[in-house]
Parts: C-alpha cells; structure tokens; sequence
C-alpha cells in the first residue's frame, strides 16, 4: 500500500503521521467533488428548464461567493481554535449544504446551499495546507502539500464520473457521505505542534510531535528548531503590509492567487460539459469531462511524486508555457470555426486534445503549488490570517472568471477569450521567472528567516 511504502521511506514519520494526512485530504476531496458536481448538475437543470442561462451562471458562482467568506471566518478560526477543530466544524456547512440542495427545490434555496457549500471550500483551502505543511518533514513537505490537490481532482474525477449515471439530487446524497467521514476521522488527529508552541502549549506539543515522528526520532530537536524561528506575537491585517518579511510574501502569494484563477482553470471545470457540446461532442461530453478528470489525477500524482525534486518554480515556468500555448490553439479551433473554414469540421477532436493538454500542465505546475507555496512562506504568527487573505482573493477571482465567463465568451467571442487565457498564463511565467525564490528542501522556519532577510534561496 502507498501508506507502508511511505513509512518505510521516510522512517522519521509515524502511522500516525500517515493517517493524520489521509484525514486531511477528505475535506480536500469533498472541494473537488463540489467543484465537478457543478458541470453535470449545471447541464441537467438546464436540460430540464428549471434554471436558466443566467440562474445556472449564479449557480455556478455562489460556490465562490460561499468561498470567499469561509477564507476569512478560517482564518480566524485556526487561530482561535487550532488547525485540528477548525477540519472537524468544516464538516457541519458541507453537510448543511447538501441537506439543502437535496431538500429543495426552489432557486433561491438552491444558490443558499451552494453559499454554505462554499464556506466550507474555503475554509478548507485554508487549513488543509496548513495542516500539511506543519506536521510535514521537509523531505515530505512538497509531496504531501501538492496532493492536497490531488485529493481535489480525484474528488472532480468521481463527481464527473457519477454525473453519466445519477441525477444531481443523487449525487448530493452521495457526496453528504464524506463530511461524516472526515467528522470522525478528523477527531482522532493531533494538533500541529507548532500552533501548539505558538499557543505556549510546549508540553501538548511535545507529545503531539511525538506521536507524528518515528520512535527512533528525537523530537526535543525539531521541537527546539521550530521555537527558534517562533514569532508569538498577534498581528492584524493592516500590520501584515507594514512588515516587508510579511509584505513581500502576501504579494507573492496574492500574485500566485491571481494568475492561477486567470488561466481560466474554474470557467472550464464549470462548464466543462456546456464546451464539449458546442464543440460538437453531443452524445459524448460527459465521457470527455471524465477524461479531464482523469488526466488532472495522474499528472497531479506524478507531479507529487517529483515535486521536491525538481522545485517550484521550474514546474511553474513549464506549466505555464504549455497552458499558454494550449489555450492559445484552443481559442485558434475556435477562430476556424467562427469564420466556417472547412479545416474546422477536420479537427473537432481538437478542443478535446488542446482542454487535455491544459489540464495536464495546469496540474503539474499551477494547479498544486500556489497553494502548496502559500503554506509555506508565512511565517507561524500570520499563516491563517495570511492564508485567509490568499484564500479570499483566490476565490474573488475565481468568482469574476466564473461569473463572467459566458459573459465575455459571448461578448468577444470564444477565440478571443482562450487567447485572453493564453496571454494570462505568459504572464504567469515572467512573474515567477523574476519574482519567485525556491522553496524546495527549506524547512518553514528557514523559509521565513529568508523573507526577514537572514539567509539566501536559490532562484
């Protein structure tokens, strides 16, 4: 099993070590099952008439609405209340949400559940890193940090996959399962010895470290190395922008946030199965929606696999490149086709290949590490309200993509808007080529002592 050859790898960590991951991916998994229940749910209550263009849009968006107000209410809470609790109350706004949407069938109550779905997204977007990252080693950090989202494309994969066979009400009954699951796995994890120390639990800390480390492990040395770099005062948000060691990063990861959502990655896992209809794929949309899925979960396997290898930024720069260069053929396909070139009916398996191509290299480069960096780059003190911050502006402009997507689609026309991507995801490259250091191999306390301007990362 994965779990035994992990432990025998790395035998610094424990089986405790092992399940406490595999608990913090269920809430992961539960963000993409609601992420890819949108495509099918979207196209049958269109099919059915009981939404319309507009309302399957705002339908679409609440889930970023919800998300960019659980970002915040997160980052207070894994302050407050640790990292551990804050994974257990997720669970209560992913069931509500599906209660909701199984028990209704008014609009109004339907964009609710999606708002109270999408707390839940959000605040798992920022403790599920979190988490990671802290009870990590550093050997591990990069690899466990990226499969974070790998445990949200499995969860688009299955919703893909059940959306051939199942209504969206079944599949709302299907997907109110996993929060259960994640209650009472989740319950039985130990809090992360550094929100511990931050919290002057040393004691707590000491036995939480003890029971993620191997017995052959001496705790009282990392738990030494992480006091050291230990920040214990409070900080607000406006005195994150006056402190550059705090500035620097949250542009960083601002940055990040916005170029990840300006690839155009949730205008196509939306409306996914909407695409492929118009390209021509009428009887086969949910099969090619499904593909995409399963090409997110094996280049986000294999990227975790090689991610503390071969660094951040050399799979940001190469996943960038591509996903411009396939958006940039996909908006071409569609050029050809407006102006009814004859070359166009030749190539309609064309948007199927250029939307895999995407998803493969957004997978391996800006899909897991924006936000594997931003669990990493915030020192103890700021990580949950920094994260918050992260967080919200992510799903800001993941909710503008959305919501506007149709809009602009039509406006400009479908070209023009993949072209719009394809220049976004360039940009993407020159600001990590100049403005992002590497990460790889740094412990998180070395990370900060770099920001604060004490030791040099590689470029």
């Amino acid at each position: 099993m994965f779990s035994e050859r992990l432990h025998r790898k790395h035998l610094s960590v424990s089986r405790q070590f092992i399940t406490s991951c595999l608990a913090a991916f269920l809430g992961p998994f539960s963000f993409g099952y609601i992420l890819g229940y949108s495509s099918p749910a979207i196209a049958e209550l269109l099919k059915s008439k009981f939404l319309h263009e507009q309302q399957a849009a705002w339908f679409g968006s609440m889930v970023t609405i919800g998300a960019m107000l659980g970002g915040p209410i997160a980052g207070w809470f894994v302050e407050k209340h640790g990292r551990k609790y804050t994974m257990n109350f997720i669970s209560v706004p992913l069931i509500v949400g599906w209660c909701l949407l199984i028990a209704t069938s008014n609009v109004i109550l339907f964009y609710l559940s999606r708002i109270v779905s999408g707390i839940a997204i959000g605040m798992t977007c920022v403790v599920s890193p979190i988490y990671i990252a802290e009870i990590s080693t550093r050997s591990l950090r990069g690899m466990l940090g990226s499969s974070v989202q790998l445990s949200i494309t499995v969860g688009i994969f299955v919703a893909y996959i059940l959306g051939m066979y199942m209504d969206y009400i079944q599949m709302a009954k299907f997907g109110i399962l996993f929060p259960f699951l994640s209650l009472f796995f989740t319950l039985s994890m130990p809090e992360t010895p550094r929100w511990l120390l931050y919290k002057g639990r040393r004691v707590e800390a000491i036995q939480a470290l003890t029971k993620l480390r191997s017995v052959n492990c001496d705790v009282e040395d990392e738990i030494r190395d992480i006091e050291e770099g230990l920040d214990v005062q409070d900080i607000s948000y406006r005195d994150m922008w006056r402190k550059p060691e705090l500035s620097r990063p949250i542009f960083i990861s601002l940055s990040l946030m916005i170029l990840q959502q300006l690839t155009g990655i949730n205008a196509v896992l939306f409306y996914a199965v909407p695409i492929f209809k118009e390209s021509g794929y009428e009887n086969q949309s949910y099969l090619a929606s499904a593909i995409i899925g399963a090409t997110q979960i094996l280049f986000t396997f294999f990227v975790s696999q090689i991610m503390d290898r071969v660094g951040r930024r050399k799979l940001l720069i190469c996943g960038g490149l591509i996903l411009s260069f396939s958006c940039f053929v996909l908006g071409s396909y569609y050029a050809l086709k407006e102006h009814n070139y004859l070359v166009a009916n030749n190539l309609k398996t064309l948007p199927l290949i250029s939307l895999v191509v995407f998803i493969a290299s957004f997978s391996i480069g800006w899909g897991p590490i924006p936000m594997l960096i931003m669990s990493e780059i915030f020192p103890s003190h700021a990580r949950g309200k920094a994260s918050a911050l992260s967080i919200f502006t992510s799903w800001l402009f993941a909710f503008i993509v959305t919501k506007e997507f149709i809009t602009v689609k039509e406006s400009l026309g479908p070209a023009e808007t993949f072209w719009l991507f394809s220049v976004f995801s360039f940009a993407g490259v020159f600001f990590v080529w100049f403005v992002l250091p590497e990460t790889k191999g740094k412990s998180l306390e070395e990370i900060e002592l770099y920001f604060l301007g004490r030791s040099m990362l590689k470029k």
